[in-house]
């Protein structure tokens, strides 16, 4: 039986809330079936989130883990979209005026550059974004985006990114894309580049004090043909 509603689980700051990431899941092209709490492209995404909480908490960042109400993008209907949309919502109903950077994985990673224009968001962390051809680049007008892909990644095309990433410029405040030597899709081989990479930018762009912010301070003042292709 597939839920109402998505499940939203918080991870609360330590005093007072300045700020939230928001942490959406991967899935799969078309899919109705329920996602369960462990379901590998929900358990990826646990560990990002808990990341975020123990580098963000006592400076005030909140972050909340949506899990979708069915595994499928499921076009024309955008189940993840209207799931995200409906997190957004309940997120600034909780904390009205906190900054909220989304941080998606695959298909989240899609859902984020989609709900970008939520006028909550400030800024978008794609991670091996599932970005078509045909991607839509305006929802990240204003934002601050950073896209992270492997360079083995066999679900999600690197070259997508890199193109969306070309788009997106234009409409972009500012947007850097790195590449993961020798990582796939899952975010494995290197966890600690993905996280160091999520972490640093989610902070940095709320305004929180961040513990090593290379290589990620020097990628936005690179020239844009090298900014969107960063070896890493």
């Amino acid at each position: 039986m597939v839920r109402d509603e998505p499940v939203l689980t918080v991870r609360p700051a330590r005093s007072g809330t300045r700020a939230v990431a928001l942490v959406l899941h991967g899935g799969a092209q078309f899919g109705v079936a329920s996602v369960r709490p462990w379901r590998l492209a929900y358990l990826r995404m646990v560990p990002l989130a808990r990341a975020l909480s123990a580098a963000g908490r006592r400076h005030g960042l909140t972050v909340a883990l949506l899990r979708n109400r069915v595994r499928g993008w499921n076009a024309p209907q955008l189940d993840p979209v209207r799931d995200a949309r409906w997190a957004l919502g309940r997120l600034r109903a909780e904390f009205p005026g906190a900054p909220v950077v989304l941080v998606g994985h695959s298909m989240g990673g899609r859902v984020a550059l989609r709900v970008a224009d939520d006028p909550a968001v400030v800024g978008v962390c794609a991670l091996a974004p599932w970005t078509p051809g045909d991607e839509p680049v305006d929802a990240v007008r204003g934002r601050s985006v950073l896209i992270v892909h492997g360079t083995r990644d066999r679900i999600t095309g690197p070259a997508d990114s890199r193109a969306f990433a070309d788009r997106a410029q234009a409409t972009a405040a500012r947007i850097a894309r790195f590449e993961v030597a020798d990582e796939g899709h899952a975010m494995l081989r290197r966890s600690p580049v993905w996280t160091g990479l999520v972490t640093g930018f989610t902070l940095a762009t709320l305004g929180m004090p961040v513990t090593d912010g290379e290589p990620l301070a020097s990628a936005w003042t690179k020239p844009a043909p090298h900014r969107l292709r960063i070896p890493l």
